[in-house]
């Protein structure tokens, strides 16, 4: 039985946040069919910042990006979709 690893804060991971709409499978046959988003936040002498970038999983390039100094919820889609059409 493998053992749930404790994450930085000393805390067990908690249940996934969102269903995992693509069971996993992270390839792609075409471009546009499936993006990655990653929120990253990173401290500053100023505050944080978070990095907000959306990936491509056809060819891997970032197609969108924005580096905001508050969190949201829609920034991924925000940004990258609307760049895209």
């Amino acid at each position: 039985m493998e053992r749930l690893r404790q994450g930085r804060n000393g805390k067990k991971p908690g249940p996934p946040v969102h269903d995992d709409l693509v069971g996993r499978d992270f390839t792609a046959d075409d471009p546009n069919q499936l993006w990655l988003a990653d929120i990253t936040a990173h401290r500053t002498d100023e505050g944080e910042l978070y990095c907000c970038a959306n990936k491509d999983v056809f060819s891997n390039p970032i197609v969108g990006y924005s580096i905001p100094d508050r969190m949201k919820s829609a920034l991924p889609d925000r940004e990258c979709v609307g760049g895209r059409g």
